[in-house]
Formats: C-alpha cells, sequence, structure tokens
C-alpha cells in the first residue's frame, strides 16, 4: 500500500477533548472534565477542566467569531470607489475602477499576444464565489440610474457573470473590503481570456479590438461599447 497521505489537505489530530457530567434530579449541577489525547487519539489523563484551559478555549472561540465580523469591514477610511456594501455571511460588493493600464493573458488560439493594454472604466459586482462586470461609459462615479455597457472581454457570460474556469477563488473569511476587490480584479486580469460566451459584446469584431490595443498606449475607444439593459439599480 502507498501512502499518500502527503497529497491531502491541512489534516487536523484530536488533542483534547471534553466531558459534560449533569446530575439528575430537580436540583442539576454540572462538572467538566478535561481529557488529553495520547498519539492514537484515546483520551487519557482526565481531569477537572481548570481555569486556565478554560481561558484558552473562550479566547480560540472569541478569534474565530472576530474574524466572520471582520469580514468586508474597511481598513480605514471607506475607499471613494466602492458604491455598495452587504455585509452578510455571503458577502457582496459593487465597486468601480476608472480606465486603466492591465496586464492581459490570452490562449493561443485567439492569436492575440499577451501584454499590457488600457481597459475601459468598469463596474464590479462580486461575491465571495462569483464575479460580475460591465463596462462604464466614463470616469465619474456612477449612480443608481447610471446605465451599464456590455463589458468587452472574453470568458463573460451575457447577464455579466465570469466564468472564471479553472481559477480557484479563495476568499478569505477574514478579508477586508480592500484585500476583498483587490483579489477579485487579480483573479479577473490575471487569468488567460480563452473564448467568448456570447456574440456581439462588442461593436467592434473583439478579437481584433484586442489585438489592435495590446502592447499599444492607444486608449479603450469608448465608442466601441454596446449598451445593456441594466443599470446599476438592478444591482442593489
Amino acid at each position: 500500500m502507498n501512502d499518500i497521505t502527503q497529497n491531502f489537505g491541512t489534516l487536523y489530530y484530536p488533542k483534547s477533548a471534553l466531558v459534560f457530567y449533569e446530575t439528575a434530579g430537580t436540583t442539576t449541577d454540572m462538572y467538566v472534565e478535561h481529557f488529553d489525547m495520547d498519539s492514537n487519539g484515546n483520551p487519557i489523563n482526565a481531569h477537572p477542566l481548570t481555569v486556565k484551559e478554560a481561558n484558552i478555549l473562550v479566547k480560540a472561540l472569541q478569534t474565530d467569531e472576530e474574524k466572520n465580523k471582520a469580514f468586508l469591514k474597511p481598513k480605514g477610511i471607506l475607499p471613494t470607489n466602492i458604491l455598495h456594501i452587504n455585509p452578510s455571511e455571503k458577502g457582496a460588493v459593487i465597486w468601480y475602477t476608472k480606465a486603466q493600464q492591465r496586464q492581459m493573458y490570452f490562449v493561443d488560439g485567439l492569436g492575440i499576444p499577451n501584454g499590457k493594454a488600457q481597459v475601459p472604466p468598469m463596474l464590479w459586482f462580486a461575491d465571495k464565489s462569483s464575479l460580475s462586470v460591465f463596462a462604464l461609459a466614463s470616469n465619474r462615479r456612477p449612480t443608481e440610474k447610471t446605465p451599464l455597457h456590455y463589458a468587452p472581454f472574453f470568458n463573460i457570460y451575457e447577464k455579466g457573470n465570469v466564468c472564471m474556469g479553472t481559477v480557484s477563488i479563495d476568499i478569505k473569511k477574514s478579508a477586508s473590503v480592500e484585500e476583498f476587490i483587490q483579489a477579485w480584479e487579480d483573479y479577473f486580469f490575471n487569468s488567460y481570456f480563452s473564448h467568448s460566451l456570447c456574440e456581439n459584446l462588442t461593436k467592434k469584431n473583439i478579437v481584433n479590438l484586442w489585438k489592435s490595443l495590446v502592447n499599444t498606449d492607444k486608449p479603450f475607444p469608448i465608442e466601441v461599447l454596446k449598451a445593456h439593459n441594466k443599470t446599476l439599480k438592478n444591482l442593489l
């Protein structure tokens, strides 16, 4: 037999156990016994739970609770490009980015070289496991009435949701809102654009569009964007 434990993820080993005892009858009393574990996972060294051990347990539980509360909490003053935060357990953020230069990667089959290119202003909508993106017609901060445009990229469905392919998404439960949006932007632009999931996202052939922009200083031609049937209000 082969030892495949090295291929496992993080392994957890039993270290201690608590047993709660309660007296019978109308007047009940409770007693907690603490056990250590030997190398085989068997309980040994039974003794009453000490105050020190109880405090260690309380501290561990508080740490987990604090991590959950920290999710999507800003590190300082809320960044001005954040438009909406839903700090629920799943969490969701809407933010925008101005026109900028980004490193982009394409699969060989598209015939587009990897390199830097100017991208349009964008609206981002993400939770812990999914991302949708849209294009904006200007760098102005969007309002609820701001019309959205189809994002002029590959790997995007008509509704704006992004196919992340084989990219492994790992958003930490304690991620601040700044870490959250930075992680999603990195996931999006550091993965390979590979195929169109719907036709005519732009007024110009999308392959020829990026061939003409990559490794040049040309600004993104806003006039090639196609209007979407959504506004920012539809995402709230």
